[in-house]
């Protein structure tokens, strides 16, 4: 079987969404981090119920829906990075994300140009 890129970067993304969950708690900030690790982790679940779409339009609009917990997640990391309200480096997660969003954007966009 072929690898999935986006299915294993969204896998391993949920994986360090996780992880930082555990350590934004550990700072005691509950709001933003309880955000974070549900959009963070939506991403591969999305991209997951992709592979099983029942058609094209199914495929496109998990994909879609991916896409947007993956800016939402963006938009939190921003957030934690600028705030600096839990004090750490926030740009692997950035740079991660970022590539994420790329590869989905191209995804969607070269499924609904077939």
């Amino acid at each position: 079987m072929k690898e999935n890129i986006i299915l294993n970067k969204s896998f391993d993304f949920a994986i360090s969404m996780i992880t930082l969950y555990s350590i934004l708690v550990d700072h005691r900030e509950y709001v933003i981090s309880k955000q974070l690790l549900r959009s963070g982790t939506s991403i591969g679940a999305n991209t997951e119920e992709a592979t099983a779409a029942q058609s094209r339009k199914d495929f496109i609009s998990k994909m879609s829906i991916a896409s947007k917990e993956a800016r939402e997640t963006r938009y939190w990391l921003r957030l934690l990075q600028k705030s600096q309200f839990v004090k750490m480096d926030y740009s692997a997660y950035l740079s991660d994300i970022e590539e994420i969003i790329k590869i989905i954007t191209a995804i969607v966009k070269s499924s609904q140009n077939v």
